[in-house]
């Protein structure tokens, strides 16, 4: 089911420092848009229920990376196993490894603090 903001869910997941949103697009859909109306809705809704005991706010900024059809069931699989590949690997160690993977240049001194 598409939803109002022209997006199918396939898996929503993450652990304490990131989600990960894996999302069916149609072609007319603004990443940029849509990043910025999960950022806004989801803070807001968070924020409301005090589901914290502090007020949440997303860092800036996002990535955002592209599939093929053949692949979502390896995406959905690498998702749903977040907490444990962790374990593994870092956030931050994984982001620049997709960063370099897609090759998507980048500048340290703009790159997100640790968050925990």
């Amino acid at each position: 089911m598409i939803n109002e903001t022209g997006c199918k869910t396939i898996i929503v997941n993450g652990v304490e420092d990131h989600v990960h949103f894996f999302l069916g697009l149609k072609p007319t859909v603004s990443i940029s848009e849509l990043m910025k109306t999960v950022k806004t809705k989801s803070s807001k809704h968070i924020n409301d229920n005090r589901f914290l005991l502090y007020r949440f706010e997303w860092q800036v900024g996002y990535g955002a990376f592209s599939y093929s059809h053949s692949q979502i069931n390896d995406v959905y699989n690498y998702l749903a196993n977040q907490e444990k590949h962790h374990h593994k690997e870092s956030f931050k160690e994984e982001y620049l490894k997709f960063l370099e993977k897609f090759e998507v240049p980048y500048d340290e001194r703009y790159f997100f603090e640790d968050l925990t």
